[in-house]
Formats: C-alpha cells, structure tokens, sequence
C-alpha cells in the first residue's frame, strides 16, 4: 500500500537541476491525494514551480510520475497550480540553509 509519507519520502529524492535542493524542501508540494479506484492505486501530486518559466518543468514532473508509479501507483496525475505562487518562504528550514550557502 503507498502512503502519502512514503510518496513525500520518494519526492524528496527529486532535485530541481538548477537549484540542487528536492522540490518536497523547496515547499515545491502542495498536496498527495491517493484514490483505490476498482483495485487500481491513483495518485494525483499537486505542485507548483519556483517561476511560471521553469526550464526544468518537464523534467521535474516526469521524474516525480516516474518515481511515484515505481512505487506501485497505477496512474500519477501532476496538478500543477500557481495560486498560492511560490515564494522562498515556502521552503524547509534545511533547504533555506542551504539557499544561503550557494546563493
């Protein structure tokens, strides 16, 4: 059975290629929604982006289906919102350390 920690666990594993830091400490995740729909696992994601522009978006959400269906999920749905819009408050502790060492 996937959990929604074991999910968050799997994501933290997705980096974002030009920041270095996984979108789950970047507050990238709004939300795990998991539906057993006639014996089938769904997963729908919701996220955002640092910026509307994100070079990386396609990378970033095939990594995250990938990642998700190797865990057993049947069908991993990628809701991607901008409201509320991304800002560096959104970030872990951990991540805003590490922001301030690189940047």
């Amino acid at each position: 059975m996937i959990t929604e920690e074991a999910i968050y666990e799997q994501l933290k594993e997705v980096v974002d290629p030009e920041i270095q830091i996984d979108v789950v400490n970047l507050g990238m995740i709004y939300g795990v929604k998991i539906e057993e729909v006639d014996g089938d696992t769904n997963v729908t994601i919701r996220m955002t982006l640092t910026t509307m522009g994100c070079p990386a978006m396609e990378q970033l959400q095939d990594e995250i289906v990938h990642r998700v269906e190797d865990m057993g999920a049947n069908r991993v749905v990628i809701d991607l919102t901008f409201d509320p819009p991304w800002t560096k408050e959104m970030m872990s502790e951990e991540a805003k350390t590490v922001m301030r060492y690189l940047f």
